[in-house]
């Protein structure tokens, strides 16, 4: 059976392929359009996952799309009726979009794949696609499971048993009722985007202190012992009106939400601390209390709250589960997968076939092949575009790339790598990523502000080899796919001096503190001398792991930097085209295409408009 899953119409449009119960492929839509975050229908991932397979419409048996709107409209003439007048405004901007294109998707779907498709449409509700993308492609016969997000249709969360080839959903929390939801107000409160932002507000606290939590919990939030919250509405805005937070919210913090690009202050970070510890402590609540009722001593985690990988870091050192296991593509995006998995095994009953093989202790196969399942490129592709445009380019082969790229990193440069099929996801995981030396106490400043243009706080992850994990970092399990912070080891930390100890205390720039290094390893220890860590292995990062490995063999540092191969507001690049674009586009020093390497002092001088033509390059017709 070859089921094809569909996000879309909300946040991270995406296309997933099932073939009798196997991931085949899956990519977002923002990949191929460079629209970041494109909520439009995925047709280009859509194409790209049949083209992969060699597959034609006549061929697909169901496509999936991974929430109900009937529901989610439901919940919308709800919620206005329960606002009146209130929420016109935002209820008569939403109507026009809902009858014209959501109520009309089973259309849709069916117009996707032309005529010749004779399958059949289906329908999972939202928090559905997320259990079944957490629990199916996890490396667990039975779990617990655990998905955390804004809202689907109702749903809010949800908890349950994943057994074999089957889950089941045990109890949910619903709207507006949201962990999702506060912790974007907190988001757009402190000046930063809804549905993006977030991560920048988790990589803001620890620069914070949590003076607010208290105030927090009197006022806005009541926390069960069951991890259930219920919000006091007349904070929020977001119900009824254009913006997540009410006048109410802004008097009881002393201001109006920050705007955009202005200074980051002290309140700021302290708001971000106070809403990340008491994000951490609702999260811990509900794995407790999910381990009390499933009896399972695995847990599987998907919906956008899973890509805090702060919480996750705190839930897995806690020990209230064994192992636990997230969805690499755990927002909107992952639905796609999850609805095509939970089509092929909870409703038609396709088996699931666990392998317990591990390397080491650490190692444990999955359902996810390393999340690597987007599109990938030649090294024959490569040359035609490269020869095409006469662009200077150096052709090594592996063991020649390995020795010339790790002599290069060692000596401070920043490389744009391209190699393989791209991450599904959010996360650049050693297949579009842009890496340097985590030595350098230099280099996260300089990828932030000559390469990614972006805040420079933000901190960068890690990758380490697998074997060395635990001489590095306070972490016993793997963690291929970037979704755990734990902390730098003791013994890999570096003292303060007194003059260093007093920028940390007393510094209001950011820039300051940022440029203290704390570790052998300075360019990924961040402020709290935590990391979000990323495991490489040679089964699942191929070149990749060998490329790494020899600088371990030069350098005697199994470690390094990986961040997303892209500029701020853009998606992460996905043909060789979109990453010659930024490699032009920033300070970068070298461009790795598969085998064929450009040095950024061997190109030519690009005229204004030169790059134009590169905006839009992967086509798939």
């Amino acid at each position: 059976m070859n089921i094809i899953g569909i996000s879309a119409f909300y946040h991270d449009s995406a296309a997933a392929l099932v073939s009798d119960g196997k991931i085949v492929a899956a990519a977002q839509e923002e990949r191929f359009t460079r629209v970041k975050h494109d909520h439009r229908f995925p047709e280009n991932a859509l194409k790209f996952c049949l083209d992969y397979a060699n597959l034609s419409s006549s061929q697909i048996d169901y496509l999936v799309f991974y929430d109900k709107p009937l529901l989610k409209f439901d919940r919308l003439i709800e919620t206005y009726l329960a606002y009146a007048p209130r929420g016109f405004l935002s209820f008569s901007k939403a109507i026009p979009i809902w009858l014209k294109q959501k109520m009309n998707i089973k259309k849709e779907l069916a117009k996707s794949l032309g005529r010749e498709f004779k399958g059949k449409p289906l329908f999972t509700e939202h928090h559905e696609a997320h259990a079944a993308s957490a629990f199916f492609s996890s490396p667990f016969d039975s779990a617990a499971f655990l998905t955390v997000d804004g809202v689907g249709e109702w749903a809010t969360a949800s908890l349950g048993i994943g057994d074999g080839n089957k889950i089941k959903i045990l109890k949910e929390m619903h709207f507006p009722h949201s962990i999702g939801l506060l912790y974007s107000a907190f988001t757009y409160y402190t000046g930063f985007k809804v549905n993006s932002g977030e991560y920048k507000l988790m990589g803001l606290a620890p620069y914070g202190k949590p003076i607010y939590t208290d105030k927090i919990k009197d006022k806005i939030v009541k926390i069960f012992d069951d991890g259930s919250i219920r919000l006091d509405m007349s904070y929020f805005d977001f119900c009824h009106g254009l913006t997540m937070t009410s006048k109410k919210f802004d008097d009881l913090f002393g201001a109006a939400p920050r705007k955009s690009e202005s200074m980051i202050g002290q309140r700021e970070m302290d708001l971000a601390a106070s809403i990340q510890e008491l994000t951490e402590e609702i999260m811990l609540k509900i794995a407790k209390f999910a381990r009390e009722t499933t009896g399972k001593k695995n847990l599987c985690l998907a919906g956008g709250v899973a890509l805090n990988c702060v919480a996750n870091g705190k839930i897995l050192k806690t020990g209230i589960f064994d192992e636990i296991w997230i969805q690499p593509a755990a927002g909107d995006a992952g639905g796609a997968l999850g609805a095509a998995l939970f089509a092929s095994h909870q409703l038609l009953d396709c088996p699931r076939i666990i392998e317990h093989a591990k390397n080491a202790g650490r190692y444990r196969e999955d359902f996810q092949s390393a999340s690597l399942l987007g599109p990938k490129f030649s090294n024959d592709e490569v040359r035609q575009f490269l020869d095409a445009d006469k662009i200077r380019y150096h052709f090594y082969e592996e063991k020649e790339l390995c020795d010339v790229l790790s002599d290069k990193i060692a000596d401070g440069n920043i490389i744009g790598w391209c190699s393989g099929r791209m991450e599904f996801g959010p996360r650049a995981l050693g297949a579009r990523s842009i890496i340097g030396d985590a030595r350098n106490y230099e280099m996260q400043s300089k990828m932030n502000l000559k390469i990614k243009y972006r805040e420079s706080f933000r901190p960068f992850a890690p990758c380490v080899l697998l074997e060395d994990l635990s001489d590095y970092f306070e972490l016993d399990s793997e963690s291929p796919y970037m979704l755990i912070v734990a902390p730098v080891k003791e013994e890999q930390r570096t003292p303060l001096t007194e003059k260093q100890k007093e920028i940390m205390d007393k510094d209001p720039d950011l820039r300051h503190r940022v440029n203290v290094p704390r570790s052998s390893i300075p360019a990924v220890t961040h402020i709290d001398y935590s990391a979000r860590v990323q495991t490489v292995d040679e089964k699942r990062h191929g070149a990749f792991y060998k490329l790494m490995k020899r600088f371990k063999e030069k350098t005697s540092c199994p470690v390094i930097v990986n961040t997303s191969f892209n500029i701020r507001g853009e998606p992460i690049v996905c043909s060789p085209q979109d990453a010659y674009r930024c490699f032009m586009n920033t300070e970068m020093d070298i461009l790795v295409l598969e085998n064929c390497v450009l040095f950024k002092e061997e190109q030519e001088k690009l005229k204004p408009g030169d790059l134009e033509k590169y905006k839009a390059t992967f086509s798939l017709d």
